[in-house]
């Protein structure tokens, strides 16, 4: 079950309320999340004290993002086994709550492989959901070293790309802390080139239908007080055609074999511009969203959502004359279909360069990916 509780915080700091974290109260251990669905008006957190608190938060988008998905999966495997839920069938709920963020299943399985590794070993069920929090926390961890060696990478390759700085960084989504346990991946880029003092200005697409770039992209680069600029997603040809973008940078929820990026729906027409405009369109990712066993972009499962959040908008927290405070806005007739998948997949032959924590491979190829993936492997072991 979970419950809410507000914090608005009036002088916030560099970095607010933190995405995820375990806390262990009187009462048991809990998950408590930042509820991005309430981002920018307030921040409000979410307090999960079962798997299916989280999976309904998962599929509510209150915690997304690639990264943050993995560790939230790991993480609500170590709630089940702490509070003495059966956490087989707390594993398969949470790795089928969104099925194309790769990372989900992957901190899921970390952990329930570290669960049963104890029990098998003749442990007992607290030294089991013991083994689990550990792997949780050491994800957690990892996933914020990763993200600050991607934002090295990252901001050396802009430099190689584009010398000189005074760089102009169009961006997709939301790819910064909200996502990570760091400061996140494509974003994490941009704010590396806003500190050196070699980022222009940051283009944010406001990423409809569920406005990520506009509410959660936006809030994350005033707190940083980096400069920027919102656009409607269909302004983002005006912008090439203007020459006001020097690169693209995204962030991913599963990469193929071949090279292939899965990412937030609306990043496949982006790198057609950038193809054609000849602008660098750069995937931002670590290697836990590198899938070798999808071998390429038709075999990616796409998620296809609800139509009411093409149909509808919601409306604000505070009530509106005939509408419900929190409730949607109809924006579409009655009974209108909609079309609505949450990804699409931009092919190899598109991209630039993929940044992970091992590096980055351009051009992108099979043959690459899987030498990095080999790498990365040999760096674990």
């Amino acid at each position: 079950m979970a419950d809410q509780y507000a914090q608005f915080h009036e002088d916030n700091p560099p970095i607010g309320t933190p995405a995820i974290r375990w806390e262990e109260p009187p009462e048991g251990p809990v998950l408590v999340l930042l509820d991005q669905t309430r981002l920018p008006a307030e921040e409000v957190e979410l307090v999960c004290t079962d798997a299916p608190a989280l999976v309904e938060a998962i599929r509510s988008l209150a915690v997304r993002g690639a990264p943050l998905l993995g560790i939230a999966g790991a993480y609500g495997v170590a709630l089940a086994a702490a509070r003495g839920f059966d956490v087989q069938d707390a594993a398969a709920a949470l790795s089928g709550a969104r099925p194309t963020a790769v990372n989900l299943a992957h901190g899921v399985r970390r952990a329930h492989e570290a669960h049963l590794a104890v029990l098998r070993a003749g442990g007992d069920q607290q030294q089991a959901a013991e083994a689990a929090l550990a792997a949780a926390r050491a994800l957690h961890q990892e996933d914020a070293e990763a993200s600050a060696r991607m934002a090295v990478h990252g901001l050396a390759l802009l430099d190689e790309l584009l010398p000189g700085g005074n760089h102009r960084i169009l961006t997709h989504c939301n790819t910064g802390a909200l996502v990570s346990g760091g400061e996140g991946t494509a974003f994490a880029v941009a704010l590396a080139a806003h500190r050196a003092g070699r980022l222009r200005r940051l283009w944010v697409d406001e990423t409809r239908p569920l406005l990520q770039g506009a509410r959660l992209t936006s809030y994350e680069a005033a707190r940083a007080q980096m400069a920027y600029t919102l656009l409607t997603d269909n302004a983002a040809g005006s912008l090439f055609s203007a020459g006001e973008v020097d690169a693209v940078l995204i962030g991913a929820d599963r990469i193929a074999a071949d090279g292939s990026v899965a990412n937030k729906v609306g990043s496949y027409p982006l790198a057609v511009l950038a193809k054609y405009h000849h602008v660098p369109f750069v995937v931002v990712a670590p290697m836990t969203t590198v899938d070798p066993d999808t071998p390429n972009g038709a075999s990616i499962e796409v998620e296809q959502r609800a139509g009411h959040e093409v149909t509808e908008i919601t409306a604000p927290l505070a009530p509106v004359a005939g509408v419900e405070a929190g409730g949607g806005l109809a924006v579409a007739p009655l009974g209108t279909q909609a079309y609505n998948p949450a990804f699409d997949v931009t092919p190899p032959e598109l991209v630039t360069a993929i940044v992970t924590e091992e590096g980055v491979i351009s051009p992108v190829t099979a043959e690459a990916l899987a030498e990095l993936c080999d790498r990365s492997r040999q760096v674990t072991i």
